[in-house]
């Protein structure tokens, strides 16, 4: 695990990416109050871990796999 990272923060990721049908890393940092570094290690392993899929429209967000 990311140094940093932990089991929470990636539920508070996962928990708001579910109120929302995408948003971008320094939205998911802001409203869950978290900095954007951390979050941006967090998002990083929820995609390896295949729960989170990157998508590109002229920049790049994140949302829940489906």
């Amino acid at each position: 695990m990311t140094e940093g990272v932990t089991g929470e923060l990636k539920e508070k990721v996962l928990k708001y990416l579910g109120t929302v049908s995408k948003a971008r890393n320094r939205d998911v940092a802001r409203a869950i109050e978290i900095d954007k570094t951390l979050v941006d290690k967090a998002i990083a392993e929820l995609a390896k871990e295949d729960k989170i899929e990157y998508i590109y429209l002229g920049t790049s967000y994140i949302k829940l796999k489906e």
